[in-house]
């Protein structure tokens, strides 16, 4: 089991998601953060002053998945965050030791698999493929 950890812009949020349903990932946490990495530095003007931004405002996922499911959800990720800029984001993979379903009780990779997998299976193979805002320059 892995914990996938993903920071992408907010405005490619609903492209990842479709990605991750596309693929049968569904269980997700989502946090808003800002931070920095090699963006540069933004100056904005307000109220007639020059103020640097030094963090941008970011999405933070959090996924927790089985084996097989860590490079279709690292691909999904990447292929609904992908612009090509700097601050596209980061995907950083960690071992997740244990899992517990709190309602059942269940553990590890059955504490994983969504309640509803099957049908979201059934429903993203019927699902029109993602077509990404550049795609329709």
């Amino acid at each position: 089991m892995k914990l996938i950890v993903a920071i992408i812009r907010p405005e490619v949020l609903a492209d990842v998601k479709r990605a991750l349903f596309q693929v049968g990932v569904t269980g997700m946490t989502l946090s808003r953060v800002s931070g920095h990495g090699g963006e540069r530095d933004v100056v904005q003007q307000y109220r007639g002053e020059s103020v640097v931004l030094e963090f941008h405002e970011k999405v933070r996922l959090e996924i927790a998945c089985s084996e097989e499911f860590v490079e279709r959800t690292i691909d999904a990720i990447c292929d609904g965050a992908r612009t090509g800029d700097v601050g596209d984001g980061k995907i950083f993979v960690m071992p997740l030791d244990h899992t517990v379903r709190i309602r059942t009780g269940e553990r590890d990779n059955s504490a994983l698999t969504a309640v509803n997998a099957d049908e979201v299976m059934r429903m993203t193979q019927l699902e029109m493929p993602i077509v990404r805002a550049e795609d329709l320059r």
